[in-house]
């Protein structure tokens, strides 16, 4: 009961005081360092968060333990840095407990407890969490020095090698420099217990209980057999002690600095975390004097954070469809560039003049206004970050400065003038909204001059462009022979607003917002549905601020429901093989993911999944106004690269889509990438009709009948 490990045996007392020296150096040190990381955050905008304290520290606790969201989409990555975390944690408890025993409870109170059975036990556990957090760092070495994912390559898509910031190598020579440290802390840890075990050999209740510390003993083991003898244990143990003492005291001393504090940001991060992040942008409050964020003193506290959260996994970078197709945007750059630009700019004493607090631009740091327009909005960035960083809304909150200063592509700054005027991005006359309806050998009522059960916001694409308005016709004949009581607005319905607001133009889209809710106002109505993703979206997560809280659902939901209960018959099955396209808006962004595959099941039809798909799936690059934006002459698109995708599918004969602007992006994309006559695109809509008429119709052209 009485064996234990005695820290300073055999010290000086002289050496003993200075290890509490440089120990309580290493902790002022790390203290000051807190201060300085607390006092940036405290130069962002104060913001406020709902939900309570608990439950949000409860929910990131959860996630910080299962790990779940760094083993999404890298499972060997992922369980590798469990084996770290838990390796660490665990010898971190266990430093702690030696701490209170030797320095709180033994001087204080004259209670011990680290002895006997308990200590055999605790040098157990230690010793495996030590080989399961060295094992986990040897695997991150392996994949970043020889496996060598693109993704961790820091190379930058929105510089030149010229420019000043292009070089990342102090990023490299960083994350290797923190493999190493706790490697060689762990190492040093081992042979430090194996030199001990050497020195004290000839004292039986030390040797007979070596194999307590498995690892210790072995390397104990190897030492003897090499011909080390007590006095030569007794030396390498009192070199080791003092490595490995200050290598420990250093790393605590250097966590505020380094990228060691992710450890406590990213769990602030996920803490703080907003469920709708990208969906649901905030207003700009009235009494705010700058629209936007011009100057890192813009933005919140809590997106500072987010910046130290990162850990430059480069997922996002992975993920972002811009960057994929050769656009000067990676969201990890984004962030790095802030990051480095705050820690440059905020973690002084005193702040600069606001000139030099300026974050647009190409100096280092800065974002260019290039890399804010790549951006589709699309949420892949945020969907796929392991620590919950919002790229989407500081990327929305840049360009809405951009906005109020004209700096923008001129067919954009003309599609925004012509929403304005006309409540629409064709430019067309209000009263030609509902022009589509003249086709249809039945009246569509008017939801202003009599109670409907479903209102239908048709939107933009949907009502004016030619080829979108024939699946809103297939759509309206479905709902006509269901038996559906619908509506829709006519001429009172304006845009939605989605993508204007991911513009930044927030003034128009408040006005548009504000407008169709005053409109949806003067129906009578129990819910919505829509046939676009982008107005489903914002009507569902933004119109409460503005006072429009509704029930509302894609057309699939509706449809799968109808289909369900009978009141939509289908007359044959259709036995095609085909691919279904996630937009963006109603999958990542609203989790509707089973509805189309459902329905195309029981229209008979062979579902084959595209590698991304889901939460996973790939923008088609319309979002975020980039629908009005026009890419440059020859270059590859988010749409080219997806149409390649599933032209990889073997047999392919239906590219299914359900949204408006998927299927103009696309139809597009399929012609442009030599695909046309392979497999058709197609509307979820227009192949239920297909399925529903008595006669079957004339093969599409390109399509090998089933």
């Amino acid at each position: 009961m009485d064996l234990t490990r005695i820290l300073f045996e055999d010290f000086a007392p002289a050496a003993i005081g200075l290890f509490y020296v440089l120990a309580c150096a290493a902790v002022a040190t790390f203290g000051y360092g807190v201060y300085v990381q607390v006092r940036k955050y405290g130069r962002g905008v104060p913001v406020a968060f709902s939900g309570e304290l608990l439950a949000r520290f409860k929910a990131m606790l959860g996630t910080v333990l299962t790990h779940r969201t760094i083993a999404r989409r890298d499972r060997m990555a992922g369980g590798a840095h469990r084996l770290i975390f838990y390796g660490f944690l665990l010898l971190f408890l266990g430093t702690a407990t030696i701490t209170l025993d030797y320095d709180i409870l033994g001087p204080l109170f004259g209670v011990h407890f680290w002895h006997g059975k308990f200590y055999l036990g605790f040098s157990l556990v230690l010793d495996v969490a030590g080989v399961l957090l060295t094992a986990g760092l040897i695997y991150m070495m392996y994949r970043r020095g020889w496996l060598r994912p693109p993704k961790l390559d820091y190379a930058r898509p929105d510089r030149q090698p010229a420019d000043p910031d292009y070089d990342r190598s102090a990023y490299r020579r960083e994350d290797w420099a923190f493999l190493w440290t706790l490697v060689v802390i762990a190492a040093t840890g081992y042979f430090l217990e194996a030199a001990r075990l050497v020195w004290l050999a000839d004292k039986p209740d030390i040797w007979d209980t070596r194999w307590w510390s498995p690892a210790g003993a072995v390397l104990a083991e190897g030492l003897r057999a090499a011909g080390m003898t007590n006095t030569g244990g007794a030396a390498l143990r009192l070199e080791l002690w003092w490595l490995h003492g200050l290598l420990a005291l250093v790393f605590i001393a250097l966590i505020p600095f380094t990228k060691v504090k992710h450890i406590f940001t990213a769990a602030g991060s996920l803490m703080l975390r907003d469920p709708l992040a990208a969906q649901r942008l905030p207003r700009v409050p009235e009494e705010e004097k700058r629209v936007g964020a011009q100057y890192i003193t813009d933005f919140s506290w809590k997106q500072l954070l987010n910046l130290d959260a990162c850990t430059k996994c480069g997922r996002c970078h992975e993920a972002c469809p811009a960057r994929a197709t050769g656009a000067p945007l990676s969201p990890r750059d984004v962030i790095l560039s802030l990051r480095e630009f705050a820690n440059k700019t905020l973690s002084s004493a005193d702040l600069p003049p606001e000139v030099e607090l300026d974050v647009h631009g190409k100096g280092p740091g800065q974002v260019a206004m290039e890399t804010l327009w790549a951006c589709r909005t699309c949420m892949a960035c945020v969907e796929v970050c392991p620590v919950a960083i919002e790229h989407v809304p500081v990327i929305v909150q840049m360009r809405r400065k951009l906005v109020e200063e004209g700096q923008m592509d001129p067919q954009l700054k003309k599609t925004l003038q012509t929403i304005h005027k006309t409540g629409n991005s064709f430019g067309e006359s209000k009263r030609k909204r509902a022009a589509w309806t003249k086709a249809l050998p039945f009246p569509v009522r008017d939801a202003r001059k009599e109670p409907v059960d479903v209102l239908w916001f048709v939107g933009d694409y949907a009502s004016f462009d030619p080829r979108n308005q024939k699946v809103t016709q297939g759509f309206a004949s479905l709902l006509h022979e269901a038996g559906v009581n619908y509506g829709i607005l006519y001429e009172g319905e304006s845009n939605a607003g989605n993508d204007v607001r991911r513009v930044g133009e927030e003034g128009l889209y408040e006005t548009l917002a504000a407008a169709n809710v005053k409109a949806m106002a003067g129906a009578a109505f129990k819910s919505i549905v829509t046939t676009d993703p982008h107005s489903f979206n914002t009507i569902r997560n933004e119109y409460p601020d503005f006072g429009g809280r509704y029930e509302i659902q894609h057309y699939t939901t509706l449809v799968l429901k109808l289909l369900q209960e009978g009141r939509v018959k289908l007359a044959r099955k259709l036995g095609l093989r085909v691919t279904f396209h996630d937009p963006c808006h109603l999958g990542r962004f609203n989790k509707g993911y089973e509805a189309p595959r459902d329905i195309l099941r029981l229209l008979g039809c062979e579902l084959v999944e595209m590698g991304r798909c889901r939460a996973n799936s790939f923008c088609c690059g319309a979002g975020g106004g980039r629908i009005w934006i026009p890419d440059p002459v020859g270059a590859d698109k988010p749409a080219h690269n997806r149409m390649r995708e599933a032209a990889a599918i073997p047999g392919l004969q239906v590219y299914v889509v359900s949204c408006p602007k998927d299927l103009t992006m696309f139809e597009d994309a399929l012609k442009t990438t030599g695909n046309e006559g392979k497999f058709v695109v197609r509307e979820l809509i227009e192949l239920l009709r297909e399925a529903i008429e008595q006669e079957q119709a004339a093969p599409t052209p390109g399509v090998v009948a089933a």
